[in-house]
């Protein structure tokens, strides 16, 4: 339905699929897809759309009114935790070596799982992925805090043009008012991280921690062991990137895939100039004024050994 509703507006308004995903921007494969049935779009492209063709905002109003998963299987062993996501009343997060699935792409999950299954599966898998997401991206949906390793950015997963989508599509959903993303340095000392990715998922009545091994979850709510983690957790939080430098940090890797194709061997791949001015625009959209001084000088730790170099950007006109 919402994709014919689309291809109708975009038709009147004279565009084909390529010039609305050039406007967008996005895949042409992208529209051609949402036009078939076979892509759930994300709230985002309803709105752009519904701006470019002039449509007072009916896509939207359409996307929200849509069970776009209105049947998904979850592996059994997972089924337990998706329950818990769709009653969470907060979620916090430490995420190690790969995106969390709450704030993957379709495109970033449907590589993930293109390295273990093929055809429908991956697919079906993805849908149910993609499922667990709505509940959260949604004007008043349920507190998400995020700490990614920064092996998260780091990496590779599907092209660097995916890497380039998921780390814009971080920044945007790191923009509404109930998540909130921050990223663990690689380069810090100090920092305790847990030993593997963990979830402390907080119900009406209940609190539990929940970890992952191999092909199995593992479901905690003894009390004292969710104080426990719940404490490392916090510190860790507050030693790790404010969220606004988080994000300087996470443009800064985006615009590596999308510039370089690849992610920075480390931050001494850019020379100074680049690695202030996103992480001063960071801090100045927080409200807080760091020392001119202090910040050259904890750069120029960064920009340590004889680590490849991407070429100096010239200024913009």
């Amino acid at each position: 339905m919402f994709g014919e509703v689309l291809r109708h507006f975009r038709e009147a308004a004279g565009f084909t699929q390529a010039g609305l995903s050039n406007k967008i921007p996005c895949d042409r494969s992208q529209v051609a897809r949402v036009e078939a049935g076979t892509r759930v779009p994300q709230d985002t492209f309803a709105k752009q759309c519904d701006e470019l063709l002039g449509t007072g905002g009916v896509l939207l109003r359409l996307w929200g009114r849509i069970d776009w998963y209105p049947e998904v299987q979850h592996p059994d062993w997972f089924e337990r935790r998706a329950e818990m996501d769709a009653k969470a009343v907060a979620l916090r997060e430490y995420q190690e070596q790969v995106m969390p699935g709450l704030l993957q792409t379709p495109d970033y999950a449907h590589a993930l799982f293109s390295q273990i299954a093929s055809g429908d599966e991956v697919e079906e898998r993805v849908r149910a992925r993609m499922s667990r997401q709505p509940r959260f991206l949604v004007d008043g949906g349920p507190l998400y805090v995020a700490v990614l390793d920064e092996t998260c950015l780091r990496s590779a997963v599907g092209s660097p043009g995916v890497m380039h989508d998921q780390c814009a599509h971080l920044l945007r959903v790191a923009q509404r008012p109930n998540i909130r993303i921050q990223v663990a340095p690689a380069e810090a000392f100090g920092l305790v991280r847990p030993r593997t990715s963990m979830s402390l998922i907080e119900l009406a009545s209940e609190r539990w921690v929940y970890s992952e091994s191999l092909d199995r979850g593992h479901f905690n709510n003894d009390p004292a062991a969710y104080v426990r983690h719940s404490q490392a957790y916090d510190v860790l939080r507050a030693d790790a990137l404010s969220a606004p430098e988080s994000a300087a940090l996470i443009g800064d890797f985006m615009e590596g895939y999308g510039d370089h194709g690849q992610a920075p061997a480390d931050h001494s791949d850019m020379d100074q100039e680049q690695l202030q001015r996103p992480r001063r625009r960071g801090l100045h959209r927080s409200g807080v004024h760091l020392d001119e001084e202090q910040l050259q000088r904890k750069q120029r730790r960064q920009l340590h050994r004889s680590s490849p170099r991407y070429p100096r950007r010239r200024p913009r006109s």
